[in-house]
């Protein structure tokens, strides 16, 4: 590992994702996004991508007929034990029965024990939406119930619904995020039944009990299929809901009988039965 390291900032007046999109097209280095200031670090020179940045400004600039300014900071830092860092700042979470650790924790006898190594876009239990769902997972899932996932992420669900017994299948539209949720199931010793990329539209049969954690629009956007793929009386649990949208999502699906509404913070999880 090099001693040091470039790191640079960049933070434009205007078009923020516009900048995202080229930077991400100039270098497979990750970036991080931090208010508004895009940073970008290598252990390669950069003053080629800073020179990029700045012409793509200035394009933008005659293009949209607004100036767009950039602040710029091209560091040289020291290099640090990175890796080391971010295994310290990672806490392991307890919620209930359920234990969800990182790879590099040990596992605790008597709880069921999750493996997620969290991810930037995948879930790993921190999240109170994520939490509720575990919350209420883990009271309603019987031995033997058929679930499936809808937008599974990190398929933390799936795997908790799994250490319950449960028959699972899982779906996501980002294959991104599938290839984790496979992978996480071979971390965790599980199996699943099926899993696809698509949405809930894809499925080929009706679950005991149906679980989407995603947020409140696409909630009401694929509110007639979710409801369609509950057997009758079984259970949908729906989580990613603001406190400022709850009732508009319990208004759509108010031919369901509402069985529980746990709340974490300004976050609801909704249990729902099919009548």
């Amino acid at each position: 590992m090099e001693k040091t390291y470039n790191e640079l900032q960049i933070t434009p007046s205007s078009e923020y994702p516009l900048f995202l999109d080229f930077i991400m097209s100039l270098s497979d280095e990750a970036i991080e996004e931090n208010e508004g200031t895009l940073i970008l670090r290598s252990e390669e020179e950069l003053q080629l991508v800073l020179f990029g940045v700045e012409a793509f400004a200035k394009e933008l600039t005659n293009a949209l007929g607004q100036e767009i300014t950039l602040d710029t900071k091209l560091l040289v830092k020291k290099n640090e034990d990175w890796i080391e860092q971010y295994r310290n700042s990672i806490q392991p979470l307890h919620v209930n029965d359920f234990y969800i650790h990182p790879s590099w924790v040990e596992g605790i006898a008597n709880k069921k024990n999750i493996i997620i190594d969290p991810a930037l876009a995948f879930g790993s239990g921190h999240h109170e939406t994520t939490y509720g769902c575990l919350m209420v997972l883990q009271n309603y899932v019987k031995e033997g119930n058929e679930l499936l996932d809808v937008g599974c992420g990190s398929g933390i669900l799936s795997i908790a619904a799994r250490k319950c017994g449960a028959i699972v299948d899982l779906c996501d539209t980002d294959a991104q995020a599938t290839d984790s949720a496979t992978e996480n199931f071979k971390l965790n010793h599980e199996s699943f039944h099926r899993i696809w990329t698509g949405s809930v539209q894809k499925r080929e049969k009706e679950y005991d009990i149906v679980v989407a954690n995603i947020i409140a629009d696409v909630l009401i956007m694929l509110s007639s299929d979710l409801q369609k793929a509950v057997k009758e009386g079984g259970l949908l649990i729906l989580s990613g809901i603001l406190d400022k949208y709850v009732d508009k999502v319990e208004s759509k699906f108010s031919s369901m009988k509402l069985v529980e509404k746990y709340q974490k913070e300004e976050w609801f999880t909704l249990v729902l039965q099919r009548n």
